[in-house]
């Protein structure tokens, strides 16, 4: 299908970056024209209209997106968000970012995403409730354990997806806990599964300095966005000896450059809902962020983050991408031309869907795993993962992040030949 226009203007076409990174990719390893043509266009896309009644009577329409990009290699994958900025092409971008991402982590499945244009900020339980429903009853036809897995992301979390699996479990008159992740425990989810993002960010940040040989122990690091994933981002680094010197959300930033104690920052924030206004640290501007003098920054907010001028000014030597797509392609040029590291989002931030996979085989399977299992699983897919693109990277010299994409359509193409096109 053709790629949907954008309705509005936005600062960041992730969609176009997208494809800038794979022709990259294509051009690297070779890719069959046929093979790049099929991954230039989501496979799949449906736009729903999801007609909610309100707490106060009132009817609401609101208009969501479930797209596949590419299921050559498995079942589609993964999140879906509410946010109200969402449109088609951001949803048929954050898709295709996960193609690559499942295949850079060798794992079998393919890439999806779904988005509702809301603001769930403003929406009472119940309504919130309707809207998962009736939105799930809507894509309906995609979804199953062998078509498409649905998981948490911005602005959705365990207690929505508890809500999507019933309802599809209701539709088809069987309980299926396989149909998403991110689950309850209480329903079949798993323990690995909540902050698995922010273990792998870590486990990047680890292998990320021992082959550039530095010293983790002491190292000052930046922090975009104190959420799901960088709040317990900063608690493992910081475990870690690292120095957290500043952190922002979306009201404001902090700054200590002795570092700041991130357990009384985490309880200023759960106290406040935000990190600004904690006494342990002063004021900044959210713009100055990106410029403090540090090892490493670590983007874990929304997409677009480190533009053009960032990237100018950015003073880190080593940057790790916990958010999707938080770096423009004219960005992350520029960030090349310095020679500055990056580990890319679709690398960098993939525990959590391998952490799906994970949860996803248990439900298939019928069984929870041992204690520890999954976390040896997590660590040795993370960690053979980073190794194989760091190789790649340094064979070809080139960046993590085009030696990650060049892998990524490798083997999307290996799969795309050997399965052929039907009819």
């Amino acid at each position: 299908m053709r790629t949907p226009e954008r309705p509005r203007e936005q600062g960041q076409d992730r969609w176009s970056d997208i494809l800038e990174h794979l022709a990259a990719a294509a051009k690297l390893v070779d890719l069959d024209p046929d093979f790049h043509r099929r991954l230039q266009s989501p496979s799949r896309s449906l736009e729903v209209s999801i007609p909610v009644r309100m707490d106060d009577g009132s009817l609401e329409v609101f208009t969501g997106w479930r797209i596949h990009h590419d299921t050559t290699r498995g079942p589609g994958k993964v999140g879906i968000r509410f946010h109200p900025d969402v449109d088609a092409r951001e949803v048929a971008a954050l898709a295709a970012a996960m193609t690559f991402k499942t295949a850079v982590m060798d794992l079998p499945f393919g890439g999806a995403k779904g988005g509702v244009r809301c603001d769930p900020t403003t929406m009472s339980l119940g309504e919130l409730e309707r809207l998962t429903r009736r939105y799930t009853w809507e894509i309906l036809p995609l979804l199953g354990p062998d078509k498409d897995v649905p998981a948490p992301d911005v602005n959705t979390d365990g207690r929505v997806m508890a809500w999507l699996m019933d309802t599809v479990s209701m539709a088809r008159g069987e309980g299926i806990t396989a149909s998403v992740t991110g689950k309850p425990l209480s329903i079949g989810g798993t323990a690995d599964h909540a902050g698995g993002t922010a273990t792998g960010v870590v486990m990047c940040v680890r292998d990320t300095f021992q082959e550039l040989g530095i010293e983790l122990a002491g190292k000052r690091v930046v922090i975009q966005g104190f959420g799901k994933v960088g709040a317990p981002l900063a608690f493992l680094l910081h475990s870690a000896g690292m120095r957290v010197v500043a952190v922002s959300d979306v009201h404001g930033a902090v700054m200590n450059s002795g570092g700041l104690d991130v357990p009384a920052l985490s309880e200023h924030a759960a106290a406040t809902g935000t990190v600004a206004g904690y006494p342990g640290g002063e004021p900044i501007e959210q713009a100055e962020l990106f410029m403090i003098e540090c090892d490493i920054a670590i983007p874990a907010a929304l997409e677009g983050a480190i533009d053009r001028e960032v990237a100018r000014h950015l003073a880190a030597p080593v940057i790790v991408e916990a958010a999707n797509g938080p770096t423009t392609a004219e960005a992350d040029a520029i960030l090349d031309e310095r020679g500055i590291v990056v580990v890319p989002d679709i690398l960098a931030n993939a525990c959590g869907v391998t952490s799906s996979y994970f949860e996803w085989a248990q439900n298939r399977q019928g069984i929870a795993w041992l204690d520890g299992v999954a976390a040896s699983r997590l660590a040795h897919t993370m960690h053979h993962a980073f190794t194989t693109v760091w190789a790649s990277s340094q064979t070809h010299k080139v960046s993590l992040r085009r030696a990650s994409y060049a892998i990524a359509v490798e083997r999307i193409g290996e799969a795309m030949s050997v399965r052929g096109l039907f009819p």
